[in-house]
């Protein structure tokens, strides 16, 4: 590969700058109307070229990847998730999978922290009826929210993103709490203000507010299910900035409707857009069309470790962002 152009695919429009950097270093074809891609489309491309670059609205499973062309040794995914692809198919495949992580840290964990502050707050109900013409004026009952400084904040996932998060929430006076699969650092610990609960269960029963910033895994998938929901006190918020497959969506709709919760933030859902009608309509949800990452600089930046990834590997060389069965 490393003596002839590189061939890629790429299945879904990114930003100018990174498609024109990879027309410059790659025999690359672009996706121009930025619609998904089809099985039968992704299918075709992967018999043609050494490199396919799917985002996360791509499900690259075992079906799809018995159809890649042997020349295929590369799936150089633009995203820090990878739960769309079947790695262990693709290494069993002999392709390689690579991710673009730590670029979008910080702008997950400022929309998280947008909406932890949002929610308990109601600007969603506030804005709403600013834009439905109903505001009538100040009045000093209307549209009561709370106060988060003092709170308990319950973190779920305390990686890169978990601890970007609380660092925010520290500033504006939360208590962090943490659930995670091991205990981090001390220092770590102490730099956050931080309290472990190796019990899920017991952490959930009392925190204020909940940021869920794990990946979907099989172990993670409806971790937060109707039995963990309702151990939630019901003056309690959930925000929701990681995958949406980690909350049971229906139970935690249910939820909602009858008041056992006080509200959510959300920025994924369980079904991609198909969001349940009866969860879009509660007045104390504030529901956003995945936009965590959506900043020009981090896409820049993911499509930057992208390139560097394949011009690694066609160079000869692992790309330094590989996925390895370790991390699945």
């Amino acid at each position: 590969m490393a003596t002839a152009p590189v061939r890629v695919a790429v299945t879904r429009r990114l930003p100018e700058p990174v498609e024109a950097r990879m027309r410059e270093l790659f025999d690359v074809e672009l996706n121009e109307t930025d619609r998904p891609m089809t099985r039968e489309a992704i299918a075709d491309a992967m018999h043609r070229v050494h490199v396919l670059v799917p985002t996360i609205t791509d499900r690259i499973d075992a079906g799809l990847l018995s159809q890649a062309g042997s020349q295929l040794r590369l799936i150089a995914n633009y995203g820090a998730g990878f739960d769309h692809i079947d790695v262990a198919t693709a290494i069993q495949r002999g392709i390689a999978v690579s991710n673009t992580p730590g670029v979008l840290t910080d702008d997950t964990a400022d929309m998280a922290m947008a909406l932890i502050l949002a929610v308990p707050r109601r600007l969603p109900e506030g804005w709403l009826m600013i834009q439905r013409g109903e505001w009538e004026g100040w009045s000093p009952t209307a549209l009561m929210g709370h106060r988060i400084a003092g709170k308990k904040l319950g973190i779920l996932g305390l990686g890169r993103i978990g601890r970007a998060v609380a660092r925010r929430a520290r500033t504006f006076g939360l208590e962090i709490h943490y659930h995670n699969r091991r205990k981090v650092h001390a220092d770590v610990e102490a730099e956050l203000g931080a309290r472990y609960w190796d019990s899920l269960d017991q952490m959930l029963a009392r925190v204020d507010i909940l940021s869920i910033n794990v990946p979907h895994t099989p172990s993670t998938f409806h971790l937060m299910n109707a039995r963990r929901l309702k151990l939630m006190k019901p003056t309690a918020y959930i925000v929701n900035t990681a995958r949406g497959e980690v909350i049971d969506e229906a139970a935690l709709t249910r939820m909602l409707r009858a008041g056992e919760l006080a509200g959510a933030g959300l920025d994924v859902y369980e079904h991609g857009a198909d969001i349940n009608p009866r969860l879009r309509d509660l007045p104390n949800v504030m529901l956003l069309p995945h936009m965590g990452s959506a900043t020009w600089e981090g896409r820049l930046e993911m499509g930057e470790k992208v390139i560097i990834n394949i011009k690694t590997f066609a160079d000869g060389h692992r790309p330094p962002d590989q996925v390895v069965p370790a991390m699945l």
